[in-house]
């Protein structure tokens, strides 16, 4: 494979896995090329993205590799941060905030298992923009992180308590999985979209 496609393939499949990163050796098995070849592509990434004239850098931590935005173009991302445009959430990103709104508190796997999908990411978001918080940790093997609002999710959504969220029909809690999700997430975004209107 010539090494500017492999730069395209590397370079997708880091923007492609976001925050989680990705190892040397997980590029490797999905590329099919073997580690040493993974190191000097992403070596050559990092050089090409150290140009000034690149708006991405690649950083490592610990085993991870990720693309970031430069330091120095911080200023714009606040802007970007704070236009009126970038308020509102994925749809991803709502769907596991309406679970986790109803459900509170509530595990990263148990919101997997209604959405059906893998919810890192958008659980990342969440805690990122203030909007859930840990809650302590469930009680068992694993011990896993348990989610739930904060104070920003009811002023973000013009809630004074999470009781003023919309009630769910009578009898959602026999619905399968996917009907589930479905519900949370019609309920929410009616929320969501009252929220968003300009006042």
């Amino acid at each position: 494979m010539e090494t500017n496609e492999l730069q395209a393939i590397v370079e997708g499949l880091l923007f492609a896995a976001g925050d989680e990163g990705m190892t040397k050796k997980q590029l490797a098995e999905i590329i099919e090329e073997d580690p040493k070849t993974i190191e000097e592509i992403l070596q050559q990434l990092k050089e090409n993205y150290d140009q000034s004239s690149r708006g991405i850098s690649l950083m490592q931590s610990k085993a991870f590799f990720h693309l970031t935005t430069k330091p120095e173009h911080s200023a714009y991302f606040q802007r970007l941060k704070d236009a009126p445009h970038s308020s509102r959430l994925s749809q991803a990103a709502l769907e596991a905030l309406a679970i986790i709104a109803y459900q509170q508190p509530i595990t990263r796997t148990e919101v997997e298992e209604i959405r059906g999908v893998k919810s890192e990411r958008p659980i990342q978001t969440l805690i990122n923009r203030s909007l859930i918080e840990e809650r302590g940790r469930k009680e068992g093997s694993g011990r896993a992180i348990l989610y739930g609002t904060t104070t920003d999710f009811l002023t973000y959504f013009g809630l004074t308590s999470i009781d003023e969220l919309p009630p769910l029909p009578e009898g959602a809690e026999q619905l399968d999985m996917e009907d589930e999700a479905d519900l949370f997430f019609e309920s929410f975004q009616e929320t969501f979209d009252d929220s968003s209107e300009p006042s």
